[in-house]
């Protein structure tokens, strides 16, 4: 099951400010043991040359390639137009599964049907609990993926562990209530810092994260995803989580 993590490239934040790609950012977390990754639309500076490039990469090494796109599902009471764009862009950069945030299903006055059309373009979708009040909840989250089940429709949850603790919510609850819906989970830890949350390595902060992971499917892929400054720290990150990988497989 540690074929199962992957690495966010926001692992390498540090770097992108630098000026690096995010295909070399890929490269180098090759050279660290990965084989899945999850590039960021926002870390993208000329699309059209980097497409290619990544498109490449995933074809020479059959990497399994996730998108994160900083985006919402429903805006101003509708699906938002451009999801199918951006699932272009996942086509033509070979990936197979493709994040967006919810939005505000509260106010959508359509038909929840009408996103059967954007699941059946071979590329897996999921939405993720974000760190806002609209759509980080626990309350929005089960709705919406209620709503989902209930009508057949292939998208699935991504569990984010560190989150929770931005929207004022229990990681522990929020594992117990959604894990049916849990199909992809991001690791982090956080710390609080002058009363107020602080994204933290995985065992530098106060979340009992290898609890919360008993809760949890064991059988998903999971992605390190916060900044680090060094190898040495996503390194410590896959050998605690292949640990607690390897101890309940």
């Amino acid at each position: 099951m540690a074929n199962n993590l992957v690495l966010n490239l926001l692992v390498f934040d540090d770097k992108r400010r630098e000026g690096t790609l995010q295909a070399d950012m890929i490269l180098h977390g090759m050279t660290l043991g990965f084989k899945a990754f999850e590039i960021r639309r926002e870390y993208f500076e000329d699309m059209t040359k980097e497409i290619p490039m990544i498109k490449k990469l995933v074809d020479e090494f059959s990497l399994d390639l996730f998108y994160s796109v900083p985006d919402e599902v429903f805006v101003d009471g509708k699906i938002n137009p451009k999801l199918k764009d951006y699932l272009i862009e996942a086509d033509q950069l070979g990936v197979k599964h493709i994040k967006w945030n919810i939005g505000d299903f509260a106010h959508f006055s359509g038909d929840i049907n009408e996103l059967k059309g954007l699941t059946q373009e071979g590329i897996a979708i999921s939405v993720e609990n974000d760190q806002t009040q609209t759509s980080g909840r626990i309350e929005p989250i089960d709705v919406f993926m209620g709503k989902v089940k209930e009508n057949k429709i292939s998208i699935g949850y991504v569990y984010d562990l560190g989150n929770w603790r931005f929207v004022g919510e229990d990681e522990h609850r929020a594992a117990e209530l959604l894990n049916k819906y849990v199909t992809y989970i991001h690791v982090k830890d956080v710390k609080t810092i002058q009363g107020k949350p602080t994204a933290a390595g995985l065992g530098k902060g106060e979340i009992q994260w290898q609890k919360v992971l008993d809760i949890l499917p064991r059988d998903v892929p999971i992605a390190i995803e916060y900044p680090t400054v060094s190898d040495e720290e996503i390194l410590d990150a896959k050998e605690l989580l292949e640990k607690e990988i390897e101890k309940n497989g």
